[in-house]
């Protein structure tokens, strides 16, 4: 059974050895291991991913032996297993303005074409809460009047609500590291309204129109707390224009149709299993 293990705190000496030494001790296999020191942030991050040899139920005890440590250290813990619960998945979907890709994810989980649980709806702005309340989902405001987010409470949020997967649905904000780092492994993922590698950053469409390209497409891809590039590719989906079609006109097939059914195809491989986050590449589970 794979766990994985994460701890982010104020910098300083002998924080991994406890962590390390109790899994150890435990019989469990340490799989991958990565530290982080952002010595400008004095913070301290470190993910672990092991291979449990205890059933479900002996999880809450790690996690239990991973609080205790995070208290004497000053560390924020994490232990998580997608394997610890018989449940479906449990999702947070991340919103800013457009409601296309949270809609057609919430339809997808509504008629079983994803087998998961929308959790909470979270929104740096609050054009989305109206979908929410349509589906029956809770919502989760945490962005100001200029939607500058709240991070401790994003942080927050997931962990009340139990949530193994966050879905940035074109959330349109960074992530910080301390957020991503909080929930390594796989768990944060992405959509970007552009295909990756060649046109990541804010203005995709433009950028591959400029560029004079007649494909188009959108990327569902994992992120990482290091470099958050895209790289971490689950799916990509394309769309042809004819020459001599307008920008407006693109942009309109992309996220009407092209980059939610992109993410729900993404959605679905991860909580079906298909693939998963290892050593920083996405690989087939089966």
């Amino acid at each position: 059974m794979q766990v994985i293990i994460t701890a982010v705190g104020p910098d300083n000496t002998g924080l991994t050895d406890p962590i390390v030494h109790h899994v150890s001790a435990a019989g469990a296999n340490i799989a991958e291991l990565q530290m982080y020191n952002h010595d400008a942030e004095a913070l301290f991050a470190m993910y672990l991913r092991i291979d449990w040899k205890g059933g479900p139920e002996s999880i809450d005890h790690l996690r239990q032996a991973m609080d205790r440590i995070g208290k004497e250290k000053g560390l924020s813990i994490r232990t998580w297993s997608r394997d610890e619960h018989q449940r479906p998945a449990r999702l947070a979907i991340c919103t800013t303005f457009r409601p296309e890709p949270p809609t057609a994810l919430l339809r997808a989980v509504r008629d079983g074409r994803i087998r998961a649980q929308a959790a909470v709806m979270i929104g740096n702005r609050s054009a989305c809460r109206g979908i929410a309340e349509q589906f029956s989902v809770p919502w989760e405001s945490i962005g100001n009047a200029a939607g500058d987010p709240d991070n401790e409470r994003f942080a927050q949020i997931i962990d009340q609500n139990d949530v193994d997967y966050v879905i940035l649905a074109r959330y349109m904000r960074v992530l910080p590291a301390r957020l991503c780092w909080q929930f390594a492994g796989g768990r944060i993922i992405n959509l970007h309204h552009g295909l990756l590698p060649p046109f990541p950053g804010p203005r995709p469409y433009q950028d591959a129109y400029q560029s004079r390209m007649l494909t188009y497409g959108a990327t569902v891809h994992f992120i990482i707390p290091e470099l958050d590039e895209g790289n971490q590719i689950i799916h990509q989906q394309t769309f042809t224009v004819a020459p001599g079609t307008n920008l407006e006109s693109i942009m309109t097939i992309g996220q009407s149709d092209n980059e939610p059914s992109c993410l729900v195809e993404g959605i679905r491989r991860v909580v079906d299993r298909e693939v998963t986050l290892h050593f920083h590449r996405v690989v087939r589970t089966g």
